[in-house]
């Protein structure tokens, strides 16, 4: 994620910012510029002081303070790169229900700036009936009790609203022994088995990804059943990322995908911050590392993992000094790193392929 500016006061935005704290202007997030304009009504358009005084519409779940993105030239849905993607929503006229939507919109559009940095293919279901990627955000039922699970089936994700509630989502967490869970996390993973569809099976990678992550054609149902009624393998993280990753290869990778994701992005924001770990004590270096690099551009894996292994070393000793839990409470080991790298690769080729 990247730090913006205000093009009429120079102030720094934030990808969430509806307005400038400086000047007030109103800012928007410009999808193709891959930035956040100033923005000025032009009668019903707003008109984008970052794009040459152009003129386009705020997504429609503006109204409803979800999005602050804007739709792209010649659009006629009424909504944004990311929202086109929505199935299902929640009943916005409940108050709660609105604002659980409203904290899922917040970690689905930083999904959508990564796919969209990359220019991973992504299709809606207008484009594709078949597999096109959409997420339906659902409640729990009152009347039968019946919970909604988060998951992913051909194309199709469903978040369950009730992750927003940040007491059930610990309480989750704290019921499957995660060391990690949140609301992006669940979208970052989830969208790994969409593009494990897109990039693997359909994009002739297949065997490769076999040869890294096992054999995906084994049994899912009897896989899941055997992980949660014997747990993961005692040496698991040698070879894994997360205990969940052991239960089958589609969630191995799944898992990876979602921590490369962790990584780049938060190594992006590292960098716009110019931030240097240099600890004193470091004589050989292990810990050092200067982040001034775009992570979207590195060429291979290592360059990620030589910045990031100092940097959560570093970030994970603030937490404790806080009484927090760790920033990244996860082992990279070779074996993992090697994983990371497949996930780069296929990334960096699908980029190059969707480059005009």
């Amino acid at each position: 994620m990247k730090l913006f500016v205000c093009q009429a006061c120079g102030n720094v935005l934030y990808f969430e910012n509806r307005a400038c704290e400086h000047c007030g202007r109103r800012v928007a997030f410009l999808p193709e510029k891959e930035t956040m304009s100033a923005i000025e009504a032009d009668g019903g358009a707003w008109r984008i002081i970052a794009d040459k005084d152009e003129s386009r519409m705020l997504c429609r779940n503006a109204e409803h303070d979800a999005c602050n993105w804007l739709t792209d030239a010649g659009d006629s849905t009424g909504y944004c790169r990311a929202c086109c993607h929505n199935g299902t929503v929640p009943n916005l006229s409940d108050p709660a229900q609105l604002a659980g939507w409203r904290e899922l919109e917040v970690a689905k559009h930083r999904l959508f700036y990564s796919l969209i940095r990359w220019k991973l293919p992504l299709q809606t279901r207008q484009d594709n009936p078949e597999h096109g990627l959409i997420f339906n955000f659902l409640a729990d039922d009152p009347h039968s009790g019946e919970k909604v699970m988060t998951g992913h089936d051909n194309g199709l994700i469903t978040i369950a609203l009730t992750e927003a509630d940040d007491i059930e989502r610990e309480r989750r967490r704290l019921e499957m022994g995660e060391p990690y869970r949140t609301l992006l996390g669940h979208f970052r993973h989830e969208v790994g088995h969409y593009f494990w569809d897109v990039l693997v099976r359909d994009g002739g990678k297949l065997d490769q990804c076999r040869a890294v992550f096992g054999d995906d054609s084994a049994d899912y149902g009897e896989a899941l059943q055997r992980h949660y009624a014997e747990g993961p393998p005692p040496d698991w993280q040698q070879n894994y990322v997360s205990a969940y990753a052991t239960t089958h290869p589609w969630e191995d990778f799944a898992e990876t995908w979602a921590h490369y994701l962790h990584i780049v992005d938060t190594l992006e924001m590292a960098a716009e911050f110019g931030m240097e770990v240099r600890p004193k004590v470091d004589r050989d270096g292990e810990l050092t590392a200067r982040i001034r690099f775009n992570p979207y551009e590195a060429r291979d894996v290592e360059a990620l993992v030589n910045a990031w292994l100092p940097f959560t070393f570093a970030m994970n000793s603030v937490n404790r000094a806080m009484g927090l839990r760790d920033l990244y409470p996860f082992i990279l080991s070779p074996a993992v790193v090697g994983k990371l790298g497949f996930i780069h690769d296929l990334v960096r080729d699908a980029a190059k392929a969707g480059k005009p």
